[in-house]
């Protein structure tokens, strides 16, 4: 737990989506991969018919934008962008760049489509449970701590502004606490494709702890594709494989990413309504999406709304979804049918 934004759920999101292309198999062997940290968790680019002579000036451009990102982004820094818009406690107008405002513009819109299951002002909560800079507590919140930390919360109480070219973050809760990790790593993914397209890369898979996006063919001339893995602790069980048709996926999950206090296991997903982490039989929640961005901010709404409620608000939208959920001693799984589009094979339901 060092100081980097998203520790905690990065490392565990990282192993729900795996990218089949792995450069030691025959059918790779011939594309260029990249890999680096950010964030806490782990970036890895895949790129088809780019000449091994661009190697180390892709590998330092993509990192130092994703160093940017970092330092904008971040609540583990407390000179990133968002650390100091965190601190500020008066309620004018902050500037912030087109990035900036373009992240949190999607995260308030999909908050209000999922009720505000998924709400990025949930960092107090965050905090209290031990999954952002501060320390793990050494005992359970009470009540009353919880309800403190809820008082500080809500989509309401922030804004974004644009004004004459430029945009602002205003917020009128002077203790308010933007965490953008639920989005960072979507984010970051679909900056690294802006990257690509600009350097002249049209073939490529890139992805950034939990949220990859694809664009044309791999090496082989065949479609990029992705592995949702069982939830189980073993890294290479497969429980379905999609192609992303040049779409962004994310998955959520909260099987991996816990830890025991009080003889409880305590997950990373926390209900902004109750305050306290989810206890549902959801595992995981899957999202593919235009972009790794939006699929990045619905996986977790999801993941907080629970089985039965993320499935009405899948089909309601028109979400292309893939949930893997406990039942009895196993798991079983469900798509909606935009999902379906996208899937190469499934295993359904499993037993650990």
């Amino acid at each position: 737990m060092k100081a980097n934004w998203r520790h905690f759920i990065s490392l565990a999101a990282a192993f729900l989506l795996v990218a089949c292309d792995n450069p030691q198999t025959t059918a790779q062997q011939d594309a260029m991969v990249l890999e680096g940290k950010t964030m806490g968790t782990y970036w890895r680019v895949s790129l088809a018919g780019v000449d091994n002579s661009r190697r180390e000036a892709l590998q330092n451009a993509i990192q130092q934008q994703l160093n940017n990102d970092d330092h904008e982004l971040s609540t583990w820094k407390n000179d990133s962008v968002l650390s100091r818009f965190n601190q500020y406690r008066g309620s004018d107008p902050q500037p912030v760049s087109d990035n900036m405002a373009d992240i949190v513009t999607l995260a308030l819109r999909i908050g209000h489509q999922t009720g505000g299951s998924m709400d990025i002002t949930i960092g107090p909560l965050v905090n209290l449970w031990g999954f952002g800079p501060d320390k793990q507590p050494v005992s359970t919140p009470n009540i009353q701590q919880i309800d403190a930390a809820r008082a500080l919360t809500g989509l309401q109480h922030l804004q974004v502004i644009n004004r004459a070219g430029q945009a602002y973050l205003q917020k009128d809760l002077p203790g308010l606490y933007v965490d953008l990790s639920t989005v960072g790593e979507g984010f970051a993914t679909d900056h690294l494709a802006r990257l690509m397209e600009k350097e002249g890369i049209n073939n490529y898979l890139v992805s950034v702890g939990g949220a990859v996006l694809t664009r044309g063919q791999n090496a082989q001339g065949k479609a990029w594709q992705v592995a949702i893995q069982k939830p189980t602790d073993r890294e290479n069980a497969v429980q379905a494989i999609v192609d992303l048709q040049g779409h962004g996926i994310s998955t959520s999950g909260s099987y991996r990413n816990y830890y025991e206090l009080d003889g409880k296991r305590i997950s990373h997903v926390i209900d902004p309504v109750t305050g306290q982490p989810i206890q549902h039989r959801l595992v995981s929640a899957t999202v593919i999406a235009t972009t790794a961005l939006e699929a990045d901010g619905w996986d977790t709404g999801l993941m907080v709304l629970g089985e039965e409620k993320a499935k009405a608000l899948a089909l309601r939208d028109k979400l292309a979804v893939y949930l893997i959920y406990k039942q009895g001693d196993g798991f079983a799984s469900w798509m909606s049918p935009q999902f379906k589009a996208f899937i190469q094979s499934d295993t359904g339901s499993d037993k650990p």
